[in-house]
């Protein structure tokens, strides 16, 4: 039988479990959760800006476009 490197082998003695690392990345992404809520509601208007510059600015350049097309 050909060896399969992907196989799982019998590890030494006092490796570390693999479960523990994800307990504890799932603590650390739950302790995070709170202060990313809090930052969408802080900064929910500065989109909002952008997008009626952004509107402003395509009415100026049609309304421009007219003008010289019908001038």
């Amino acid at each position: 039988m050909a060896h399969n490197p992907h196989a799982p082998q019998p590890g030494p003695e006092g490796t570390p479990d693999p479960a523990g690392s994800t307990q504890m990345f799932r603590a650390f992404v739950d302790e995070g959760e709170p202060q990313r809520r809090q930052q969408p509601a802080a900064t929910s208007s500065g989109p909002k800006v952008g997008v009626i510059a952004a509107v402003i600015a395509v009415v100026v350049v049609l309304g421009a476009v007219a003008w010289l097309a019908l001038g």
